[in-house]
């Protein structure tokens, strides 16, 4: 039924102008808005699509919602450090972040930040 059909993934926020300016500005996607419709498109490289859209009563997922491939990790956080981007730290026993806030060593190289709704993004180094 879907075999042939292009789909898209969504998730809310509680505000689109604050997703706009992080998604845009900070993480340099191209974004754009419709006026007849109160939702924010992602333009996502490769031809792919995100949508947010605006919720009066918005929870933050709990669940990584969006991962950006990176090649080199250390620079891309470091990157997003100097543009105010907090990340995540987490120390379980086989599920620990290291000074830098990278997960390494345990399956992929990955580090995980959230966008001012507090939605869980990551980066995920690809093979160098």
């Amino acid at each position: 039924m879907f075999g042939q059909t292009k789909a898209f993934s969504g998730y809310s926020v509680d505000s689109l102008q604050k997703a706009q300016q992080f998604y845009g500005e900070i993480l340099g996607i191209e974004v754009s808005q419709e006026q007849e419709m109160p939702v924010l498109h992602l333009n996502i490289y490769g031809g792919y699509e995100v949508i947010l859209y605006e919720k009066p009563n918005h929870e933050p997922a709990t669940f990584t919602v969006l991962n950006f491939p990176v090649k080199n990790i250390e620079e891309t956080v470091k990157s997003l450090k100097s543009k105010g981007v907090q990340f995540e730290s987490y120390d379980y026993p086989d599920f620990k972040t290291d000074d830098d806030n990278i997960m390494r060593g345990n399956g992929p190289t990955i580090a995980w930040f959230t966008d001012p709704a507090g939605n869980i993004l990551s980066v995920i180094e690809t093979e160098k």
